[in-house]
């Protein structure tokens, strides 16, 4: 049965029943209508129009729930669906369609976006290894030769060749340091407590800001994907510290709780604004790197002051 004629049933149901009870009962109506009969008119009234809100109710409480849950869906937060509990019909078949796109849009979104990291990830490595290989060997050819060239240079250029000399070391240190940001190594070679050490260790040189690590030494082991995507949370984390938290230290942590790799990030800054929390871009990067290795992002402000990111990693059970 359509909703239409649903509709129609219910409320022709309704009137057969009022006017039904008005054939069997005692209850009459005289020409000029007295108090009482009034009164009885009304109950029925009353009656009538409560039994078919109640009714109706049904019908269209799945729609309201379908509305409201169209209005909390969040792309950065999948998963909800809505209960087809009583819902028959039209309304069942609409309900049960919007739930199969919610999964089609997830299972998309998710797809895309690891091809996107992964050719991100790509061009990362790619772009660290010839930094590393091409320009930083290049910049220690050119230091290499300033040091040659000081040893014969006259007196009154020793101090420009020097000068030039640290600069290019300088400049191939950079190099390094960027190729280190692109990519990884230590993360590639000795995993994710040491290389979250190391991020931690060259935070505080180049930041001055004081770094306290709290990593737990014997951690679940988690798939390369998610590895990457705690280091990179991280690195994030850390970064928008440095740039918009005006903090004097900063907390990095990693531990295990409840079959779950946790991540914390938090400083003793300002702390960040509440529209921040959902509009931030590199916040947005953060949340979408959480939502493809299932895990979950969240960003509060820390009273009386700071700001604390937490990422929870489901730890995949082991054959």
């Amino acid at each position: 049965m359509t909703l239409f004629w649903r509709v129609v049933t219910i409320n022709g149901a309704v009137l057969l029943a009022a006017a039904v009870m008005l054939v069997v009962s005692p209850a009459t109506v005289s020409a000029s209508a007295v108090t009482a009969e009034v009164l009885v008119l009304a109950a029925g009234l009353v009656v009538v129009m409560f039994v078919n809100f109640v009714l109706l109710r049904r019908v269209f409480g799945p729609l309201e729930r379908l509305a409201a849950l169209m209005r909390r869906v969040d792309p950065m937060s999948p998963g909800r669906r809505i209960d087809l509990d009583g819902a028959v019909g039209e309304v069942g078949d609409l309900l049960d369609t919007f739930n199969e796109m919610l999964d089609r849009l997830e299972h998309e979104r998710r797809e895309s976006s690891q091809r996107a990291l992964a050719a991100q990830e790509r061009e990362r490595r790619r772009l660290a290894r010839e930094l590393h290989d091409e320009l930083g060997q290049t910049l220690t050819g050119v230091v290499l030769q300033l040091d040659g060239l000081a040893r014969t240079a006259p007196p009154e250029l020793q101090d420009a060749v020097a000068d030039v000399r640290e600069a290019a070391r300088q400049s191939a240190e950079d190099v390094r340091d960027i190729a280190r940001g692109l990519r990884p190594q230590a993360l590639d070679e000795f995993g994710l407590r040491s290389a979250l050490i190391t991020l931690a260790t060259g935070f505080a040189e180049h930041s001055g800001l004081q770094v306290r690590h709290s990593l737990a030494p014997d951690l679940p082991a988690l798939a390369p994907e998610q590895d990457l995507a705690v280091y990179r949370v991280a690195q994030e984390g850390l970064t928008n510290v440095a740039r918009h938290a005006e903090a004097t230290g900063v907390l990095l942590a990693l531990d295990a709780r409840d079959g779950h790799v946790v991540l914390r990030v938090r400083d003793d800054g300002r702390g960040i604004d509440t529209g921040a929390v959902h509009n931030a871009g590199g916040l947005g990067g953060m949340r979408e790197r959480a939502m493809l290795i299932g895990g979950r992002l969240a960003v509060t402000r820390v009273r009386p002051y700071g700001t604390e990111i937490v990422l929870e990693v489901p730890v995949e059970p082991r054959p």
